[in-house]
């Protein structure tokens, strides 16, 4: 029953992903900001619900120029940041324009791709997202580099907050977290060490009553900060949103739709 039930989700989602190439290739050429964000927020809220989880939001995300810092756990958190901040601009490795359909996608959104093996490819990244925050755009980094198991944070690397630093840009930190009945941090969301992105999309797609939270702390100033302690600050900050209590859900909450998110909201399984 498993195996045909994420046999199902695997193909609604193969057809999405190609209906989002069609929309990327065909609309976004004649669309304004305004639209292409709209699309991007329908298609990546959609994606998470084909995936069979539950998208719980708390906090808005910062209008203009910002830069937004999250922990990273896996292939679907960019999908669950664009469901609430379409307009984000994510930083990711390079490896990522070899998945299939997807990293044709992630690109056409405006990824910033940047290859962690070449020490010097840091410095043009970073005076690419410096521009991009100077033109008013929030873009999104994941300081930690590498996807980790969600419930305990690896280093923070500084060097893309300099961007905000020097660019006087406020940050924002995004905790995420994968849960599930029977664990605040699922082990069906990891992509780490060897597993492959199929091992780890079939895991997901397996997976019942999973739920994916992102919450978007207050943002703050950068400007004269130190890039290490701030880095150290917002990993502080995030690690303690990750293990805090929940609070009860707000009366009359509203579900997430397609047009908005508000916060606290929860976006209802397929």
């Amino acid at each position: 029953m498993r195996s045909v039930r994420a046999a199902w989700r695997l193909l609604r989602m193969g057809l999405h992903l190609l209906h989002g190439m069609a929309v990327m290739a065909l609309q976004f050429p004649r669309l304004d900001a305004a639209g292409r964000h709209g699309r991007i927020r329908w298609w990546s809220a959609k994606l998470v619900r084909m995936a069979g989880l539950q998208l719980v939001v708390s906090g808005t995300p910062r209008p203009g120029a910002t830069l937004l810092v999250a922990n990273h756990v896996s292939w679907l958190d960019i999908a669950a940041v664009h469901a609430l901040a379409p307009q984000a601009r994510f930083v990711s490795k390079a490896d990522v324009l070899a998945w299939p359909l997807l990293g044709w996608l992630i690109r056409a959104a405006g990824t910033l791709f940047i290859e962690r093996e070449r020490k010097r490819d840091a410095l043009r990244v970073l005076h690419l997202v410096a521009e991009a925050l100077k033109a008013g755009d929030t873009v999104a980094v994941f300081p930690e580099g590498t996807t980790g198991d969600g419930e305990t944070l690896l280093p923070f690397h500084a060097n893309l907050l300099q961007s905000a630093i020097a660019t006087g840009t406020p940050v924002q930190g995004v905790a995420i977290r994968y849960s599930d009945p029977a664990n605040r941090f699922s082990p069906a969301a990891q992509f780490l060490g060897a597993t492959s992105l199929l091992q780890t999309v079939w895991r997901i797609l397996s997976a019942s009553g999973l739920c994916v939270h992102v919450d978007l702390l207050p943002p703050q100033g950068a400007r004269h900060a130190d890039r290490r302690a701030l880095a150290e600050h917002l990993r502080a900050q995030i690690h303690a949103q990750l293990h805090a209590t929940a609070p009860p859900p707000e009366p009359g909450a509203a579900a997430v739709g397609q047009t908005g998110l508000p916060g606290g909201a929860a976006l209802p399984n397929p």
